[in-house]
């Protein structure tokens, strides 16, 4: 590895996303023809839907896609707040969306609207390790929330409560990355008036919704209209590579972050804008709906084969994309045990290292993304890997 330059600054020396690293090689091995299944990132197999390919259709013909608003196509942000509104019971007005580039660019504009250097973020341990980067590369301070099996893997107003200094945010994502869990809506209420008394900003990330295996799904705007619902048309309605998503903020945010999105991104690609209109159509949603069925069978196959495999500790996961398995009992370096799996039996896995600092070493995370019969070979082979390991370590 070459040396950093010394014209870097010490922002951009956060850690590397490792889940897009295994995603690059699992990309490397299939250009060379290596059989690869792929548990590494929450990236659908399947496409957009059809409803959403016939509206690209038609927007690339109609004319040229030029920039929309700075918070995005106004017909775009209609059905996004109408959507919300139906599906949550709530007020949602097209005022308060402001679509960006994927949730990433969300979070981006979010926590550069509300932070300054050297606040205190709180966001839960497990958690996504982009939130992470980001901030560290934005000079907050992160207060982790540990979670475990005794809160389900998701933060409580108690752990809040509990921490040494007040944060000036804090983040909760549910379903759970890594962990699929998700959080009840009596604990959520609890941590949206925490945060309301506090003068802490709650932002919600709601980029997994659409997708429950039976737990009811709540939004953080049911509680609170201080808090920021982050959204994206990546998961539930599988349009990762259209990188669109969507901040819903109160009317005291919106101009801040148009001033932040107009010198940022100047606007959200106008193609995946257009055409993401058909994404909340009743015909794509039945199309999409199918998509979780094919997740619940890929996450019954996990749960039911992973124990016959030794791996028999995980979080259940109630929706979303993923379940966070334990391997402390093959390895200490989760890292180092996903590449050598990768190499030796083509299952690419994420590290836990890259969702938890401090324990990630002794976990792994695996999408639901494959079908259920590829996520039973994948199951297979995992298995094969530690038998092969262990009878190396008795001979």
């Amino acid at each position: 590895m070459s040396e950093q330059s010394p014209l870097l600054s010490q922002r951009s020396r956060v850690q590397p996303f490792r889940v897009m690293q295994m995603l690059d090689l699992v990309h490397r091995r299939r250009r060379e023809g290596k059989s690869t299944i792929m548990f590494c990132a929450g990236q659908p197999v399947t496409g957009a839907p059809e409803a959403v390919l016939e509206e690209a259709e038609i927007a690339l013909r109609s004319g040229p896609l030029g920039y929309t608003e700075v918070v995005g196509d106004r017909e775009f942000r209609e059905r996004i707040a109408d959507w919300h509104s139906a599906t949550y019971g709530v007020q949602t007005s097209a005022d308060n969306v402001i679509v960006t580039t994927g949730s990433s660019g969300g979070f981006l504009a979010a926590f550069l609207a509300t932070l300054d250097p050297g606040d205190y973020v709180a966001m839960p341990a497990p958690g996504y390790p982009a939130y992470r980067n980001i901030l560290e590369a934005l000079g907050a301070r992160i207060l982790d929330l540990r979670t475990g099996a005794d809160s389900r893997f998701q933060p409580t107003e108690k752990m809040l409560r509990e921490l040494e200094h007040t944060p000036k945010a804090v983040i909760i994502t549910s379903p759970g990355n890594p962990t699929g869990t998700i959080i009840d809506p009596d604990e959520l209420a609890r941590i949206a008036r925490w945060c309301e008394a506090n003068d802490c900003v709650l932002i919600s990330d709601e980029d997994y919704h659409g997708m429950s295996f039976g737990r009811p799904l709540a939004s953080a705007r049911q509680f609170s209209d201080k808090a920021i619902v982050v959204g994206t048309l990546s998961k539930y309605f599988s349009m990762t590579g259209w990188r669109v998503g969507w901040i819903i903020v109160d009317d005291g945010m919106v101009t801040a972050i148009e001033n932040l999105q107009a010198s940022l991104a100047l606007c959200a690609p106008a193609i995946g804008q257009a055409a993401g209109r058909a994404a909340f159509t009743l015909e794509a949603a039945a199309e999409l709906d199918g998509h979780v069925e094919n997740y619940r069978e890929a996450r019954e196959v996990f749960v039911e084969q992973l124990p016959a495999i030794g791996l028999g500790t995980f979080a259940d996961p109630d929706g979303g994309l993923y379940i966070w398995v334990d391997v402390s009992a093959h390895t200490d370096d989760s890292e180092r045990w996903a590449h050598e799996l990768l190499d030796a039996k083509g299952v690419a896995v994420a590290p836990g290292v890259d969702f938890d600092p401090e324990q990630g070493h002794r976990w792994i995370r695996l999408s639901l993304c494959a079908s259920a019969q590829e996520t039973r070979e994948g199951v297979r082979l995992i298995g094969e890997f530690i038998d092969e390991r262990l009878n190396v370590t008795r001979n």
